[in-house]
């Protein structure tokens, strides 16, 4: 039963040590983008995306063990988080060529996977 405690002591520890490199990683971004959005999505057993997005329209990502410890870093980094993707959010994001060019890949003469 020991040897659980400390597991459960050292994983605590280790989880908020995940939060406070997540908190200032979301800290940072919002800082160099002049202030940014963001929204949490499950992404199966890699754990929960943070998808972040500028005022300035840039965007980025961070992926995080459980959605608890995305939201706990989000919470703490003052992030304002929106439920979904949806239209509005999106419309915020600013894309370039490469983001295109990846989209769209060989069909309008973006890079070649293969």
């Amino acid at each position: 039963m020991a040897d659980t405690q400390a597991d459960t002591k050292a994983d605590t520890k280790k989880d908020e040590r995940r939060v406070a490199r997540l908190t200032k990683q979301i800290q940072a971004f919002a800082e160099e983008h002049g202030g940014s959005e963001g929204h949490l999505e499950h992404i199966g057993q890699a754990g929960t995306r943070i998808v972040l997005v500028g005022a300035d329209g840039l965007w980025g990502d961070l992926v995080a063990p459980t959605y608890a410890i995305a939201e706990r870093a989000a919470e703490k980094a003052g992030l304002t988080l929106h439920e979904e993707f949806d239209g509005e959010f999106a419309a915020k994001v600013v894309t370039g060529p490469y983001e295109w060019s990846r989209m769209a890949g060989i069909q309008i003469g973006g890079p070649s996977d293969r």
